[in-house]
């Protein structure tokens, strides 16, 4: 059997190690090397209920993580000043930090004001102040969001700290399972179980509001498609034909999906209309055409087949016509996903027996590989484009990683050593 057919096959049936959820551990393993020294002073605290996030470390580890920085150990600090005129910038600039964030958090009857000034340090002026209110529930969330503020800041880049990501886990205790759909924050706090079933459940996709996911269920022995709303917790069966239905994938306006049907004998790719019900079919292959995609701008849907005898993308307009292979590069290319700007798509990259995450440039068709894993698949961009994320296996065990867009940064998610698939970022 060939290993597309296998991809196809996992894809709908699923590849499950035990597993259990704790909170993430991100380890860099390549950074750029031009990262920004800043500090992350510590906050005062003040108040008298205490402060249930310690929000100067979430906002330290996520710059941190970010590869884009280097944080200075809090031990090495010269002092822990929380107002402008405590800071004595000469002290700062001895240590070679070119950014200074201070901050305080102060708790009046359970609500929490939390203010941050972000300095540069050789000028000795202010880039950034906000203050911001919170509940303690969202305390966490509000320190990603100080973070996506600082990122955007002196990156240029919209910061992503404040998404989530789905993906899949097991647990297996004898001859029971159970699979469930969970979705985090980015950093792997906060973790919410969305559904669970004692059989498979796969291929999470967000819709682009972020407040539903598309998923596979086989609870009833059999694949549907299923959207849930994440507030309510309300779900509707919306594709359940005999035979394969799978991948499942949003059109930006929301109101239709892209997904995998064999109800008429080969699978083949077809839209849904979420509001009438009305089904239109793309491909027509004795081929297996999977994994659909729609660019950004909704105008077409690159998707995996093998018609030309290997695995390939292809595109197609959500219109209907005809149909174009649009990679050559490589033995194998699948499971394409697109950046946000439309302009290059990020595939599982095949040569050999190596499966790689690789991007492609659609203008000029060049194709960067930018990890170097032997079984890497399942690529989904970050909502700035910046990043990849991206499930890995090594020595048999199942984690989430992710890479720059150029590659420069490398990152490996553990969850306490648990296994993790199928992982997609939020919008």
């Amino acid at each position: 059997m060939s290993f597309f057919r296998v991809c196809l096959l996992t894809g709908l049936l699923g590849f499950y190690l035990p597993t259990s959820f704790a909170e993430m551990t991100i380890e860099i393993t390549e950074g750029v090397q031009s990262a920004l020294p800043i500090s992350i002073v510590p906050f005062a605290m003040q108040g008298t209920a205490g402060v249930p996030v310690d929000v100067s470390f979430v906002v330290d580890a996520d710059l941190a993580h970010s590869g884009y920085f280097k944080t200075l150990d809090k031990q090495s600090m010269p002092g822990r000043p929380s107002t402008a005129e405590a800071v004595q910038f000469k002290d700062w600039q001895a240590l070679s930090q070119n950014y200074l964030v201070i901050g305080q958090v102060t708790e009046n009857q359970g609500q929490y004001s939390v203010q941050f000034q972000l300095f540069d340090v050789y000028k000795g002026e202010q880039l950034m102040g906000y203050q911001m209110t919170s509940s303690a529930a969202d305390l966490r969330r509000t320190a990603h969001h100080i973070s996506d503020l600082i990122f955007e800041k002196l990156t240029g880049k919209r910061g992503v700290f404040s998404g989530r990501i789905a993906y899949i886990t097991s647990n297996r205790v004898g001859r029971q399972s159970n699979h469930k759909l969970e979705v985090s924050d980015a950093d792997g706090f906060n973790a919410q179980t969305i559904a669970s079933s004692g059989e498979p459940l796969m291929s999470p996709t967000w819709s682009p509001d972020g407040k539903k996911i598309a998923y596979v269920s086989f609870e009833r022995k059999t694949a549907a498609i299923y959207i849930q709303t994440l507030a309510t917790g309300q779900r509707v069966s919306v594709a359940e034909f005999p035979g394969i239905n799978g991948a499942p994938s949003w059109s930006p306006d929301g109101g239709k999906l892209a997904l995998t049907l064999s109800k008429d004998g080969n699978p083949d790719i077809f839209i849904l209309n979420l509001v009438t019900r009305d089904l239109t079919k793309l491909t027509k292959s004795s081929a297996i055409d999977t994994e659909p995609t729609w660019s950004p701008d909704g105008n077409n849907i690159v998707f995996t087949s093998d018609r030309g005898g290997k695995p390939q993308l292809y595109k197609v307009s959500s219109q209907g016509g005809e149909e174009e292979r649009i990679t050559f590069s490589g033995s194998y290319n699948a499971r394409a996903s697109f950046s946000p700007d439309g302009k290059s798509i990020a595939m599982v990259h095949g040569n050999g027996s190596d499966y790689r995450i690789a991007v492609m440039d659609l203008a000029t068709k060049s194709v960067n590989v930018l990890t170097d894993g032997r079984s890497d698949e399942s690529p989904s961009f970050s909502p700035n484009g910046s990043m990849i994320l991206y499930a890995s296996r090594k020595g048999g065990t199942d984690y989430l990683s992710a890479v720059s867009s150029d590659g420069k940064i490398q990152q490996k998610l553990m969850f306490n050593g648990n296994e993790i698939r199928e992982p997609a970022w939020s919008p």
